[in-house]
């Protein structure tokens, strides 16, 4: 699942959430006749307030909109392969794990582990594709992530 996707929708949620408290407590304000009958001055005061939360929206659905325009490129897609790089020495300990966006594009990293030390490897990924050659493994990991 997408980061900066269930970010953009919690945003919008609480936005929706609190216009929904704001406009009850306008309701209530208005249902009510104000004690010094100053029904024109607290009716300026609303619209002021109305002014100001439309504001406040216009700056959030830009905000929104700059979020939406990244996502292609954040990380969405998580593929991991477990296997025994060493025979039957280790078991499956090392791991291929691929970190991928939209486009296909991001990384693999591979863990190879044996009784006495863990390999580092990463290699670029791009359409899919990587940049070096893959093992097996690692383009297993690419497949998962992508959904292949």
């Amino acid at each position: 699942m997408n980061v900066a996707l269930i970010i953009a929708v919690l945003l919008a949620v609480i936005l929706a959430i609190w216009q929904t408290i704001q406009i009850q407590a306008i309701r209530r304000r208005v249902d009510a006749v104000p004690e010094d009958g100053n029904v024109i001055g607290m009716l300026q005061t609303l619209d002021a307030r109305t002014n100001a939360i439309q504001a406040m929206l216009d700056q959030m659905q830009g905000r929104v909109e700059s979020i939406e325009g990244r996502l292609p490129f954040a990380i969405s897609h998580v593929g991991v392969v477990a296997y025994n790089a060493y025979g039957n020495i280790t078991g499956n300990r090392s791991r291929s794990i691929a970190l991928m966006n939209q486009l296909g594009d991001g990384l693999v990293i591979s863990l190879l582990s044996s009784r006495e030390e863990t390999m580092f490897y990463t290699k670029e990924v791009r359409k899919g594709v990587g940049v070096e050659e893959l093992s097996p493994e690692e383009m297993a990991a690419v497949d998962r992530a992508m959904g292949r």
